[in-house]
């Protein structure tokens, strides 16, 4: 496989995964974490390495050593790998995506935003899904037609906090994920719902039902449920380990234990609750933005702008949602009709954000 992404978290449980079944890696892709990079290297020995800079590359001691995007588009083309695992964060990951699959591979797929930027432009039938949610969708679909999906949100870092007080939560409190840690930014998307925003738009483009909703389960227990059309609905449960999905998406059949089964007299009991749009905020444009996704890049470029500017102490925290809604309302209009409109309005709503 081709795995980019190799040093986040889930680029980590993948070479767990690869170790454990006995995977090669053809290639790593990193950004700036170097020194984890080299141990990857030394210990999976990957035909090709890519890193975010040339002054990077200039660190790592292999043959075959790229940077940048398009190094990475360059080791997709030259790979010989029949799956890529992009774990990618952000809008970076969509190039990737497009270009593997161009290349035949099947695209293990981590990265929310190539398909709430462009899932009009994607073909499912190419992608795993590693999202947690998204396997739980797949996990209880079996092949059925679904009357209604619903996936689960923790509520981040401010479910529990006086709705007053978010406005002005800085940084740190942002990133005081309540069940787990990740990085920045998806946790930082976490604390405003827009994670669970692009997960419904993902949803959407994967399995094509168009009746898809969230709800908070605080324990993070319960991942996905689906309602059929008898009136049934099933729920899929495991703890929050991204092996399970991850294993899934590399193998498609496992039969050997990956996780401990969840032990229900040890949870006791579970709760869940809606998802309110006066504490989070960016909710309002939920429905509007479900019947019309592809607007989807807007959103995304939007929200990656002014996570930075929140980052850059420029605005508050309660300034992304906003920043957010008026960029989407300002560039409702703006559907894209291509893969290369998606990339000209990304570019678009960015210059526009900078100078909000």
């Amino acid at each position: 496989m081709v795995l980019l992404g190799s040093t986040g978290s889930i680029g980590v449980n993948t070479l767990h995964v690869a170790e454990r079944f006995n995977i090669r890696v053809e290639a790593l892709v990193a950004g700036y974490n170097i020194s984890l990079l080299k141990e990857q290297i030394a210990k999976f020995r990957p035909c090709f390495v890519c890193v975010a800079t040339r002054d990077l590359a200039l660190h790592i001691d292999h043959p075959r050593v790229f940077w940048g995007e398009e190094g990475i588009l360059k080791v997709l083309r030259v790979s010989e790998s029949a799956i890529v695992v992009n774990a990618l964060v952000g809008f970076l990951g969509l190039r990737p995506t497009v270009t593997a699959i161009e290349e035949g591979k099947t695209v293990a797929l981590a990265n929310k935003e190539s398909l709430v930027a462009a899932g009009a432009f994607i073909d499912p039938k190419a992608l795993r899904p590693i999202d947690s949610e998204h396997f739980g969708l797949w996990y209880l679909l079996g092949g059925r037609t679904p009357q209604r999906m619903v996936i689960t949100a923790s509520g981040g870092a401010f479910r529990d906090r006086a709705i007053e007080t978010i406005e002005e939560a800085t940084l740190e409190e942002a990133l005081n994920h309540p069940n787990w840690s990740m990085g920045s930014k998806i946790t930082i998307d976490s604390a405003t719902m827009v994670n669970k925003l692009f997960e419904l738009l993902e949803a959407r483009w994967l399995y094509g039902c168009e009746n898809v909703d969230a709800l908070i389960e605080p324990k993070s227990v319960v991942h996905a449920m689906v309602e059929f059309i008898d009136g049934a609905t099933t729920a899929q449960m495991a703890k929050p380990d991204m092996k399970l999905p991850i294993a899934y998406a590399l193998m498609q059949s496992v039969e050997t234990p990956i996780l401990e089964p969840v032990d229900l007299l040890s949870v006791g009991s579970l709760e869940f609750r809606p998802i309110d749009s006066a504490r989070y905020p960016i909710w309002s444009i939920k429905e509007d933005l479900l019947a019309r996704p592809k607007l989807g890049v807007v959103v995304n470029a939007a929200n990656e702008a002014a996570i930075e500017k929140f980052l850059d102490k420029k605005i508050t925290f309660g300034g992304i949602a906003r920043l957010i809604m008026e960029a989407y309302e300002h560039f409702h209009g703006r559907e894209p009709e291509s893969i290369d409109e998606v990339f000209a309005i990304d570019e678009e709503v960015r210059r526009w954000c900078e100078v909000r």
